[in-house]
């Protein structure tokens, strides 16, 4: 059993450590609001002395000469700052610049590569995930003002506006992150954002054989198969790593084939050197000009692609994904939200339900397994594992009913000292029946791959 952290010290001791951090913590986040008030204070009257029409045409150097320059006339002018305690005029000038050309105070976090997402609750309450564990920063902005004044400037630089009467937006910034903010009325309590980054490079399957997110062997296969052009549909729950294997796995498509990806917002990087990005487009203002998966679906069939890779099946898109890979378009990949693979399964009939064909369950179940072979399931594990559970072949329909036979599992085996999540990879004794196609196509492998036993333990790290 693994023991409770400061076991040994005394309760009282503990308590006085406790609430000594807390109170240090609150007075840290209190100077940091200052700050913040202060940079916001002469920002204001910056925006009002400088000409921001020729702000993006202005060298930067000049800019931050400016800026220090100013920022001494402000500072001087000002007494009460004297008697609050000294500011700090670099990193002043240098927020300011980020004030102008980023993301403000989460410029910091955002030039961290460890952060993964950034997660802003308020002004004052700010947390990020980085190597898979969630965690509150310092970071704070000065109130809801200026994280609105930020919100809307990042939106405007990807084309979009949020306000009012727009007040939900879901976009891509220049480096591939996904940015995500909501506003009043539809905020309770004030703005929200949120920002999924996403390396320069695309991970490969050595990376997350690296990290233990899944055994050589099955590596091996999920290669093999793709490389076969079975069918794969990926599922999991929200940053469980489905986009990231994907990604991953679609270098195993030999260079010749065509390859056309469709997401609602682009973040795939695929390693592919014959590869077409497409992406969703939302109505604009008059409430026209709506571009949907759907639509970029149909359009990808004249585009005279190999594969098609849907970045996420959510809507009546699932049928034409299946018409896609029941017609010619063997080897296509897609990702799901679900919970095991069954679930995803089930979702799928719901999804092509939207489309509003009266088709009989039957019907569409026969349709999905015609077009789905395997079924990869991943999930987020305590402590931030991100694991590859099961890779399921779905056989056909036994009585109606989906027949799903296991290849590869993991089992959980507890949790280390550190809080992380254990366990191990197992070869369930299945030989999967898509192994033929994958032997015709030129890839052969050795039946020793199946046999039932206990794979190569997975790393510890938590990405």
């Amino acid at each position: 059993m693994r023991s409770e952290p400061n076991a040994t010290v005394p309760l009282e001791e503990r308590e006085r450590t406790t609430n000594g951090n807390a109170a240090e913590r609150s007075h840290s986040h209190a100077r940091e609001r200052e700050f913040q008030r202060h940079k916001s204070a002469i920002h204001q009257e910056l925006v009002e002395a400088l000409d921001l029409t020729r702000i993006e045409r202005v060298d930067p150097d000049q800019l931050r000469a400016e800026l220090a320059g100013m920022a001494d006339a402000l500072g001087r002018s000002r007494p009460q700052w004297k008697t609050e305690g000294p500011i700090d005029k670099d990193r002043l000038v240098r927020e300011l610049m980020d004030e102008f050309y980023g993301l403000g105070p989460l410029e910091l976090l955002v030039k961290d590569p460890k952060v993964t997402d950034i997660l802003v609750n308020n002004p004052h309450e700010i947390y990020i995930e980085r190597e898979g564990r969630l965690e509150p920063t310092d970071v704070v902005f000065a109130d809801e003002q200026h994280l609105l004044r930020i919100i809307q400037r990042v939106v405007a630089r990807c084309g979009r506006r949020i306000d009012e009467s727009s007040a939900m937006v879901d976009a891509r910034l220049p480096d591939g992150s996904r940015i995500n903010a909501v506003v009043p009325p539809v905020a309770i309590g004030g703005p929200f954002l949120s920002i999924r980054r996403f390396g320069k490079n695309a991970l490969r399957v050595e990376d997350m054989l690296a990290t233990g997110s899944m055994a050589p062997e099955v590596a091996q296969f999920l290669r093999a198969a793709l490389a076969g052009r079975v069918s794969v549909m990926l599922s999991g729950g929200t940053g469980s790593g489905k986009t990231t294997l994907l990604g991953a796995l679609t270098a195993s498509i030999p260079d010749e084939e065509r390859v056309v990806s469709i997401e609602e917002t682009a973040e795939l990087r695929l390693l592919n050197k014959h590869f077409t990005s497409l992406e969703t487009r939302p109505p604009n203002s008059e409430g026209t000009g709506q571009v949907t998966q759907r639509d970029l679906l149909r359009n990808s069939l004249r585009m005279r692609p190999d594969r098609i890779i849907v970045g996420e099946v959510r809507g009546p898109e699932a049928f034409d994904m299946l018409q896609a890979m029941n017609t010619g378009h063997e080897g296509s990949l897609s990702t799901i939200h679900a919970n095991d693979v069954l679930d995803a399964l089930m979702r799928l009939e719901m999804m092509v339900s939207l489309t509003g064909l009266e088709l009989p369950l039957s019907v569409v179940r026969q349709y999905i397994t015609m077009g789905i072979r395997l079924v990869v399931h991943l999930a987020r594990l305590k402590g931030g594992a991100r694991r590859v559970m099961r890779v399921a072949e779905l056989v056909g329909l036994k009585d109606g009913q989906y027949d799903v036979r296991d290849v590869f599992t993991f089992e959980s085996r507890g949790v280390d000292e550190k809080g992380v999540l254990q366990g191990r990879f197992l070869a369930t004794g299945y030989r999967p029946g898509c192994l033929d196609r994958i032997r015709m196509a030129g890839y052969a492998l050795p039946d020793e791959l199946f046999e039932a036993r206990e794979l190569a333990a997975p790393g510890t790290s938590g990405r």
